[in-house]
């Protein structure tokens, strides 16, 4: 397995004949999954989602060659690409780059004949606006629009203004410079897509937006990034097959589940997934979607926070060390790492660091990591109360992560049905919008609209 967790720093936690205990709730989850007969069974298609890219099942026949090309034809014709989207629209695509291009992956397109990829679609400032659009004057870029309906008021209101811009520049061939990953037969962007002739690619009807980083979603602006989306995908199927044993002692998927579960029902509220890689932090990001738009409803769930270390350690780890007994850390540590760095000495040893000379950079962070968890558990015996989860994965690349990938969604497919809830929808999403489109002087919600400036005004 790609994935192996460690619970070794759970000592005082966690006993073994509590994980023994929580196996049988931890079975009827997966019959309940594996049989689609639990809550949301309308939203399973991610389940078997690696295997039926691949082979071209279903919606995907010939997707996944369509998605190479795409993204071979947008590397050549292009100097930037605008990815429009929010929520599940972007974050996977965002946090696998960044993730194996680093969070300064834009500095180095040039130099491996890629084009700069930026993300909009995903807020209503209009400074941000204004400095995506700066990106691209004078410039030629592609366009990709991320939305299964086309209406989402963030995205549709980016795509207004950069469909303009691609238009105003490339006339009768800005049809070939957008495209729409979006609903395969209905709603306004699929409309649109068909009447001005885009490219477009599939989001499946059963595969929610939190679940749809492995399909055109994730994979199109991944690839024209460069990375390896076959690795990617095979990683996952691997993850697929692994986590496919309902026995608790022979899936690492579902022993991470049943842990976190445990700690939840022992009063741990919060879970701090924590890496130690920078460029890691937007997968924090793509995971906070996924665990706190999935579990958090009904009253329950466990809140979804995250941390990089060591930085953090200078904002958060008073708080983690030394204050409410609540948070619980998932720490993802990889193995080793083809980016290192070697430490030399200083003659004056001015900085009094001379003892690192000669040592990795690497070892100095996995030093740092072994301390942090000797603080932050009763381990090191200096007052920490924190349990920690390690998930240990060999190292950070396309397979890894892909598996890794995988492996989080069916943790939290299985931990929701745990936590007794639908673990694939979001009814609470809808209430901003409604409230947004009434304060804005949507038509049809006059009415809402008089209600909400009263409350308002107090």
């Amino acid at each position: 397995m790609a994935v192996k967790v460690n619970s070794a720093f759970l000592d005082g936690f966690v006993r073994e004949d509590e994980l023994t205990n929580i196996a049988p709730q931890c079975a009827l989850a997966h019959e309940a999954l594996h049989s689609g007969t639990g809550a949301g069974n309308d939203f399973l298609g991610w389940l078997n989602l690696p295997s039926d890219y691949v082979t071209g099942a279903g919606d995907f026949k010939g997707e996944l060659a369509r998605v190479k090309a795409a993204a071979q034809k947008i590397r050549k014709d292009s100097e930037v690409v605008i990815v429009l989207g929010i929520g599940g629209s972007y974050l996977g695509a965002r946090a696998v780059i960044e993730a194996l291009k680093g969070t300064l992956y834009n500095s180095t397109a040039k130099k491996e004949g890629r084009p700069e990829l930026y993300f909009a679609g995903s807020s209503l400032s209009p400074a941000y606006m204004n400095e995506i659009l700066s990106l691209v004057d004078g410039r030629d870029f592609s366009v990709i629009v991320v939305s299964k309906s086309g209406t989402t008021t963030e995205t549709a209101l980016a795509f207004r203004v950069f469909k303009k811009l691609v238009e105003e520049k490339y006339g009768d061939k800005a049809n070939e410079r957008i495209y729409a990953v979006t609903d395969k037969a209905r709603g306004t962007l699929k409309g649109l897509s068909d009447a001005k002739g885009y490219e477009t690619f599939v989001i499946p009807d059963n595969v929610g937006g939190r679940f749809s980083v492995l399909t055109a979603v994730g994979l199109l602006p991944i690839a024209v990034c460069g990375c390896d989306i076959d690795a990617l995908l095979k990683g996952a199927n691997v993850a697929m097959k692994d986590s496919s044993v309902p026995d608790i002692a022979k899936n690492e998927c579902y022993k991470y589940a049943a842990l976190r579960n445990i700690l939840h029902r022992k009063g741990f509220a919060i879970e701090m997934l924590v890496s130690y890689e920078n460029s890691f932090m937007m997968m924090n990001e793509w995971f906070k979607q996924l665990y706190g738009e999935s579990e958090g409803k009904d009253g329950k769930g466990i809140f979804p926070a995250s941390a990089v270390f060591s930085t953090d350690l200078h904002s958060l780890g008073q708080y983690v060390q030394d204050g409410s007994n609540i948070i619980f850390e998932t720490v993802v540590w990889f193995g080793k790492t083809d980016k290192d760095f070697f430490l030399e000495d200083e003659p004056d040893n001015a900085d009094g660091l001379n003892f690192l000379s000669g040592q990795n950079m690497s070892n100095v962070n996995e030093k740092a990591f072994q301390g942090t968890l000797l603080a932050h558990t009763p381990k090191g015996g200096d007052g920490g109360k924190t349990p920690n989860v390690i998930l240990e994965i060999p190292k950070l690349d396309e397979f890894e992560l892909g598996y890794l990938l995988y492996f989080f969604e069916k943790a939290c497919a299985i931990s929701g049905y745990m936590l007794g809830v639908n673990p694939f929808d979001q009814p609470g999403v809808e209430s901003y919008k409604k409230n947004m489109f009434a304060l804005l002087g949507k038509s049809g919600f006059e009415k809402e609209k008089e209600i909400l400036l009263a409350k308002l005004k107090g």
